[in-house]
Formats: structure tokens, C-alpha cells, sequence
């Protein structure tokens, strides 16, 4: 299923839930900033650990309008 297939769905929790997937990598990258610690994902098929540098550099750049 896709992004598109979700947001037409018939069950209504089901249309929901990919915002709410949304709200919690946010909030776990949030935490991860706020404890120093690593966020743990799967990218192409293969783990990976991102540092909260990492994270602060990433949130810099999505919210630097661009020019």
C-alpha cells in the first residue's frame, strides 16, 4: 500500500494512521535530539543509527527556507 491508497481508504483509523506515523518519528527524533542518544532505522533495507547531531543538522535544513 502506498501513501495514496492509505489516504483513500474506507476505514477511517486506516486513513488516520499514516499522519499519526508521522507525529511519532517526529516525536522520536525530538527525543532522540534531547537525550543525545541515536535513532535506530531502516533505510534501503538496511539499519542504520543517526546521531542527534545528525538529527539537529537534518531539522536545520528543513526549516532554513530555501533562496
Amino acid at each position: 500500500m502506498n501513501d495514496n491508497d492509505i489516504s483513500n481508504a474506507k476505514d477511517p483509523d486506516l486513513r488516520a494512521s499514516l499522519g499519526a506515523l508521522r507525529r511519532a518519528a517526529q516525536q522520536a527524533r525530538k527525543t532522540a535530539i534531547q537525550t543525545e542518544t541515536n535513532l535506530v532505522i531502516v533505510k534501503d533495507g538496511r539499519m542504520q543509527r543517526v546521531s542527534a547531531d545528525e538529527l539537529r543538522q537534518q531539522e536545520k535544513t528543513e526549516t532554513t527556507p530555501q533562496t
